[in-house]
């Protein structure tokens, strides 16, 4: 009997069948010619736990029988297609699986029990990075872990769904707004995964469904920073390796692949994971992220004071979205194609005269330029013409009262009870350094040094839609461009897309990224990274394909018909 032990990280003709941080051993008989004997794989938490670092494989040999790298890439093929589902070795119960293990955490509970026969219909508004899926008959265990890091009075829930027929990967799904996970959309995101056949996980950071005015503050004055802290970070490399643990357990084997997959809070804590935690998962779609949350939130406030600072009142709903209405007649034309998308938000420049209460041009231009201090200077960006900003004004006879998520108040000031609209324009700017120094570290997924992530062969892939109402597309093209800036070879595992049209996550007029996922896992699995994404537009002028190009470069039309695909190449 001859054994060869492979050690990883594996190049292209492995195209990392497997995964990146593993071991393969293939004993090979002596009297068979490449009769498998074993061929299996664990998790290895580093390269350096590597007994026999070998590569590049020539040729090794039994007395009789070479094994050469071609064979050794089609057994790899071989294994990940026979298994391709596997079954569970593991009793659905509290007492047949085991406990995960979380240095500085303590396990509190864990429950198990079989859900059969689960079917859903998922829009695909509530599906990001994957699209609409019907869901059928499937049957999983759901696992829920509840935890605590003891002194931080935290009580933290992590539910994962594990198929009974599972394909050997692991789907971790992000959170929304104020929530980590296992919020109101996590059974849209989790049924998407278990459909596909992935197990699944979500965490709720101890933070369960309720609104930060539940917990920001531990009393006047104190921010419940333990709380932010799960929030932030903590709790995202707690889930991953809560849930790996448990896939271990039920399946007798680790997660082939492990992928991340969210949008705007869930965007946020997919940066997080490959800034923090660079081996958590292989695969990570971090879509419209909100990843510099200090100022992103902050910025929410800045269209509604700037009328009240000029001594306006609150602008109707109408006016804005009749202002949004006008900048896509105005600017739609500049990309060669009118329908009803902006393409080219950095030529849209508005010179026209219309009639317009003044309340309602103070807000669309805070809106659109972003906050400025005093004296003129960006502090961040703005959203793009073409966005929805209908929600920054009021119905007739009302006048705007909420704040956003009262961030500044229980975060930045730290006094529940505090009137933002008393705010000038002065303390607004100082509220604004203050909250950028004090949460960067905790909330703030910016960091643009992408090494050790780009270096344990991780894939990271990004969309933004250009209407986004909420998140600033500039904010996320800032970040790119910085990571690119300290790596030069940035697209070789980070790729990030701009969608014109694109609401926050879904909506609008512009193309729904159906494909993000799938063509992340071909990259991971096949080594082929997406030259383009293919999205179905449904403009004014009817419904047409279109494709988005991998920043800087943009679809072009080399002949034909403007709105006919094969016509579209991307260019710098």
């Amino acid at each position: 009997m001859c054994c060869v032990v492979l050690g990883g990280p594996f190049p292209d003709v492995c195209q990392r069948s497997l995964y990146k941080a593993a071991r393969i051993r293939m004993c090979v008989s002596a009297d068979t010619p490449l009769n498998i004997k074993c061929l299996y794989a664990r998790i290895a938490p580093s390269a350096q736990e590597y007994k026999y670092p070998i590569w590049p494989l020539k040729h090794y040999t039994t007395s009789q029988y070479e094994i050469k790298p071609s064979t050794i890439s089609a057994l790899l093929r071989w294994y990940i297609e026979t298994m391709s589902h596997i079954r569970p070795v593991t009793e659905c119960s509290p007492s047949a699986i085991a406990t995960p293990a979380i240095f500085g955490a303590e396990i509190l509970a864990l429950e198990a029990s079989w859900v059969n026969n689960f079917t859903l219909d998922i829009p695909g508004d509530f599906n990001y990075n994957h699209g609409a899926q019907s869901v059928q008959n499937v049957d999983f265990c759901n696992v829920t872990v509840t935890y605590t890091h003891p002194g931080y009075d935290d009580r933290i829930t992590v539910e994962t769904w594990l198929p009974r027929n599972w394909n050997q990967r692991l789907q971790a799904t992000g959170g929304g707004g104020w929530r980590a996970g296992r919020f109101a959309l996590s059974q849209f995101f989790m049924g998407g995964a278990i459909g596909e056949g992935c197990a699944t996980t979500t965490t709720d950071a101890g933070l369960g469904d309720k609104m930060p005015d539940a917990w920001a503050l531990k009393s006047p004055g104190n921010v419940n920073l333990e709380y932010l802290h799960n929030l932030g970070y903590r709790s995202l490399n707690d889930e991953a390796i809560i849930a790996k643990d448990l896939v271990r357990c039920f399946y007798g084997m680790p997660p082939a692949y492990s992928y991340w997959s969210g949008c705007s809070q869930g965007g946020r804590q997919g940066l997080m994971l490959a800034q923090r935690y660079p081996h958590a998962y292989d695969g990570i779609a971090a879509s419209a992220p909100a990843q510099s949350w200090p100022e992103f939130v902050t910025a929410l406030y800045y269209p509604l004071l700037a009328p009240l600072w000029a001594g306006e009142p609150s602008p109707l709903s109408c006016e804005l979205q009749f202002l949004t209405e006008e900048a896509v007649k105005h600017c739609d034309p500049k990309d060669g194609i009118v329908d009803g998308i902006i393409s080219e938000p950095d030529n849209s420049l508005l010179g026209d005269h219309m009639r317009l209460s003044r309340a309602a041009a103070i807000t669309a231009k805070a809106a659109w330029s972003g906050p400025r201090t005093v004296a003129g200077d960006s502090l961040w960006y703005g959203v793009s013409p073409g966005s929805d900003i209908s929600g920054l004004g009021v119905a007739p006879g009302q006048n705007i009262t909420a704040s956003p998520d009262e961030w500044l108040s229980l975060f930045v000031l730290k006094n529940q009870s505090f009137d933002i609209a008393r705010l000038s324009h002065e303390e607004y700017d100082s509220l604004f350094r203050l909250a950028v120094k004090e949460y960067t570290d905790v909330m703030a997924a910016n960091d643009p040094d992408l090494t050790e992530f780009r270096n344990a062969g991780g894939k990271l892939l990004t969309y933004h839609g250009m209407a986004d109402g909420s998140i600033p597309t500039k904010g996320t093209e800032h970040y790119y461009r910085a990571v690119s800036q300290l790596i030069p070879d940035v697209q070789d595992f980070y790729r990030y897309f701009e969608s014109p049209g694109l609401a926050h996550c879904a909506g609008g007029w512009g193309g729904q990224l159906t494909t993000a996922f799938n063509a992340l896992r071909k990259w991971v699995e096949n080594g082929t990274a997406p030259e383009f994404l293919p999205v179905r537009v449904n403009g004014t002028d009817g419904e047409h394909d279109w494709i988005l190009c991998p920043y800087p470069a943009k679809a072009i039309q080399q002949s034909g018909n403007a709105t006919d695909v094969g016509s579209l190449r991307c260019a710098h």
